[in-house]
């Protein structure tokens, strides 16, 4: 099982491969996939800790065309474990 910096940082690099960029913001929101001049951005509230952070992003990835996109495996299984429906 992977660490949680380890799966963060590989769905750093998967968001690239999706021409998204994840940014980092304050304030009184969980977080999500928000569009900005046609730019997909990811936004997350690096005030919350990473375990709810990574849930933001499994959300994100998961509403995502995948298919095509390498993942490294324990990434995948880590996005299909923790689905959220």
């Amino acid at each position: 099982i992977m660490k949680s910096k380890k799966i963060y940082e590989e769905f750093e690099k998967l968001a690239v491969k999706m021409n998204s960029k994840i940014i980092h913001g304050v304030g009184d929101f969980d977080g999500g996939l928000c569009n900005l001049n046609g730019d997909e951005l990811i936004v997350l509230n690096k005030k919350k800790p990473i375990e709810q952070r990574l849930k933001v992003l499994v959300s994100v990835f998961q509403k995502l065309d995948l298919e095509n996109k390498f993942i490294v495996p324990g990434l995948r299984d880590y996005i299909q474990i923790n689905e959220i429906n």
